[in-house]
C-alpha cells in the first residue's frame, strides 16, 4: 500500500483520489500528530464488505465448500444453454 503525509494528500487530493479510483489500490495517509486513514474507493469498499459478510457467515461458507466438492466431481449443478446466455448477456 502506498503512503502519503497528510500536507501532501491535501495538495494532490483530486490525484490521488482519481488514482486510488484507477488502481483500486487504497492509499494510507499519515498525520503526525494523530492515528493514520486510509482512502479507498467505494467500489473496492463494497466488495471488501462484501467478503466479510462471506467470510462471517458460516452457513454461506459450507454451501460454498460443498459446491466445490460437486464441481470436482463434477456433480454439481449445470445450467441450461438458455441460463447461459443470460449469465453472459448473449
Amino acid at each position: 500500500m502506498d503512503s502519503i503525509s497528510v500536507n501532501q494528500f491535501r495538495g494532490k487530493l483530486k490525484d490521488s483520489v482519481e488514482q486510488v479510483i484507477a488502481n483500486h489500490q487504497p492509499l494510507k495517509v499519515t498525520r503526525r500528530n494523530g492515528d493514520d486513514f486510509v482512502v479507498i474507493s467505494a467500489e473496492d469498499w463494497s466488495r471488501e464488505q462484501e467478503t466479510l459478510y462471506v467470510l462471517q457467515n458460516s452457513s454461506l461458507l459450507q454451501q460454498i465448500s460443498e459446491s466445490q466438492v460437486t464441481h470436482r466431481q463434477r456433480e454439481g449443478y449445470k445450467p441450461t444453454d438458455g441460463e447461459l446466455d443470460e449469465i453472459f448477456g448473449v
